[in-house]
Order: structure tokens, then C-alpha cells, then sequence
């Protein structure tokens, strides 16, 4: 599967794991702790910029604690219309973004926002787009966050840095460490969960 075939995918998704899906679940514990996470390092008048934001749990729950300056990436489409349905208010304050990541982060400026983030959405970016990584350095500002499965406990198939979700879509275990110190971040702080691993990096000179 090539990274045109990945993104095509993930834009048509539904069901599981779709924007309906986690416009169902709302809000949750991920979303508490990026909450604390932004708050304390770049404060609520921050811009910020969520990768693959689906309709919009984690920022509608930045934004009823004061966020502002929000704004998302999203393949899926129809993501937007579940927004304006379910968090009608983020909806209308955010600035938000159709297409793949790699279609789209080269329109930024430099150090565009003062915090990025992504839950669950960097894994799965295909390994001939992993230049996207360094571009996601050069428009963020101060902080990047990650949210990611890095595969500790995961069944491994022949690869053992892929793992297809349900046979489907690939999940690519990286060292994201390691990638975004090799760009130039500090990583302040990492938290293990049971699924994923919140790792929080900031530019040395932020």
C-alpha cells in the first residue's frame, strides 16, 4: 500500500474509527492532558494547530477552557459537517484545513504556531512521506506534541515496525524521540499509557 492509497483510505473512512466515531466518544482523558500540557508550557492565547483533528473532540475541549487560536488538518471531509453538528462553536472559531498532511503543511510559514499536535495521526503516515516530519518542525514554534502508538505490546506481523489495524490501514511504530530530537527539539517530558505514549518537546530556544 502506497501513501496515495493510505490517504485515500482515511479520507473515505467510516465506521469505526471515523469522524462520527469519535465525535461519539467526545472528549476524554488525552484530551485532559494535552489541555494541561498546553496550558502550562504556551498558554491559552497560543495558536494552535491539531494534526488530523476528525470533528474536533480534543479542540472543542481546549476551546471551552479558553483556547482561541485553534486550527486543524483533516483528510476525511466529512469531518466538518460532523463539527458543525456536534461542536458547533469550534466549528465557527477554528481555522481548519481539508487534505493530507503532506498536501498541506508546506503552505505554512515558519514557526506558524505556537503549538502542534497530533493523537494517533502521525503513525500513520507512510515511510515515503517522512519528510513531512521536518516540514511539521519548521511551522511550529515552541511546542510538538505527540500522541502515538509506538508499539510496546502491539502483535508484530513480518515487519516489525507496521502493524495493520484490523488488516487494514498501516500503523507505522516509530522512535518519535528520536525523530524530532534528531530536528532539533528537546523532549521536557514523556508520560506511558496503555496504549499510547504522550511524548511533549519543546525548540531549545522557545
Amino acid at each position: 500500500m502506497d501513501s496515495n492509497e493510505v490517504r485515500r483510505q482515511w479520507a473515505e473512512r467510516s465506521g469505526e474509527y471515523s469522524p462520527e466515531y469519535y465525535a461519539y466518544r467526545g472528549p476524554d482523558h488525552v484530551s485532559e492532558a494535552l489541555y494541561s500540557i498546553l496550558d502550562r508550557f504556551v498558554g491559552r492565547e497560543a495558536a494552535v494547530l491539531e494534526l488530523g483533528c476528525s470533528a474536533g473532540r480534543h479542540l472543542a475541549h481546549l476551546h471551552e477552557r479558553g483556547f482561541e487560536n485553534l486550527a486543524g488538518i483533516e483528510v476525511n471531509g466529512e469531518a466538518f459537517e460532523v463539527m458543525a453538528d456536534t461542536y458547533p462553536e469550534v466549528a465557527a472559531a477554528g481555522t481548519f484545513h481539508e487534505g493530507a498532511i503532506e498536501d498541506l503543511v508546506g503552505e505554512f510559514e515558519d514557526g506558524a504556531f505556537d503549538a502542534v499536535y497530533s493523537v494517533e495521526t502521525l503513525q500513520h503516515v507512510h515511510r515515503d512521506a517522512e519528510w513531512t516530519f521536518a516540514e511539521l518542525a519548521r511551522i511550529t514554534d515552541d511546542l510538538l506534541v505527540t500522541v502515538e502508538n509506538e508499539g510496546d505490546g502491539e502483535p508484530r506481523r513480518d515487519d516489525p515496525e507496521v502493524n495493520y489495524v484490523h488488516g487494514d490501514f498501516p500503523l507505522y511504530y516509530r522512535d518519535w524521540r528520536g525523530v524530532f530530537t534528531d530536528l532539533g527539539f528537546d523532549e521536557v517530558e514523556a508520560r506511558e499509557g496503555d496504549r499510547d505514549t504522550i511524548r511533549v518537546f519543546r525548540k531549545p530556544d522557545a
